[in-house]
């Protein structure tokens, strides 16, 4: 790839807007569609999904723990989800959350994010709760690929609250050691730098300074999980125009009906600019 993540996406949003679609085979949603909690029933949801959103958004989000619930065939399913989205010219953000050291870590990094990986994404979510440190060879593979990293920072479940801000001894919050750190990586780049942090919608304003990050902030919790327009507004201000409002159950329920399911999307994305 001839350009770095941050310019992919900086024009992808351009083209498309900032909304991003998850792809979240979650068993009560297969059932609402009237499909069975087996293999097969993956196979349609998950193509299904990817065939309407894909041409719709800027990026897709498929979570992959609810493909890698159903084993190798759904692993494979997963493989064809990624190589549509490539053919429909959308950016994936494979929703993996991968944390470890070492050689366990680059075998992740590998996986997702080399150059000949097996499940290439254009960019993965990471955990950097064994040390920021530990996410060195995610973060020097993606750049060297083109490709990018969301570090979770401030996530928006009610069990983070105690460890993401728990003070460090230099009076910073952890979740604002993550966002500084990711600065830092992202430090020269233009338009902006390959590695994101993901913060929860829900949470509250102020909490964070994201005026150094010079990255992208994926932001769940948009839509099923309450929060709205106005509340990415109330907690991002100014750093909006960074913001990719993640939403994947809210619209997907409109399934397994495609032209509901485009008009949920769009819907969805237009709400973004009003």
């Amino acid at each position: 790839m001839s350009a770095g993540f941050g310019a992919r996406l900086t024009e992808k949003v351009a083209e498309r807007g900032a909304l991003c679609a998850g792809i979240d085979p979650h068993p009560g949603l297969l059932e609402a569609w009237g499909l069975p909690v087996d293999a097969g029933g993956l196979e349609r949801f998950a193509l299904t999904a990817i065939e309407v959103l894909a041409p719709e958004v800027a990026v897709v989000k498929p979570q992959s723990a609810f493909f890698e619930a159903f084993g190798a065939a759904g692993i494979s399913v997963l493989a064809r989800v990624l190589e549509y989205a490539r053919e429909a010219g959308t950016l994936v953000l494979l929703d993996v959350k991968r944390g470890d050291i070492g050689s366990t870590m680059g075998a992740y990094t590998e996986a997702y994010l080399g150059a000949s990986a097996a499940l290439a994404a254009d960019a993965i979510t990471v955990s950097p709760y064994l040390g920021f440190g530990s996410l060195t060879p995610a973060l020097k593979t993606a750049e060297a690929q083109g490709r990018g990293v969301f570090v979770l920072a401030r996530t928006s479940n009610p069990e983070s609250q105690e460890l993401q801000n728990a003070l460090l001894p230099n009076g910073k919050t952890v979740a604002q050691s993550i966002v500084d750190a990711a600065g830092d990586a992202n430090s020269g780049a233009r338009p902006a730098g390959h590695v994101g942090v993901v913060v929860g919608a829900t949470v509250p304003a102020g909490e964070l300074d994201l005026g150094a990050l010079n990255g992208p902030i994926l932001a769940p919790g948009f839509g099923a999980q309450g929060a709205t327009v106005a509340d990415l507004r109330r907690v991002f201000g100014t750093d909006l125009r960074n913001v990719l409002p993640a939403s994947s159950r809210d619209i997907l329920r409109h399934g397994p009906d495609p032209v509901a399911l485009r008009d949920a999307v769009r819907r969805t994305r237009e709400s973004l600019n009003g």
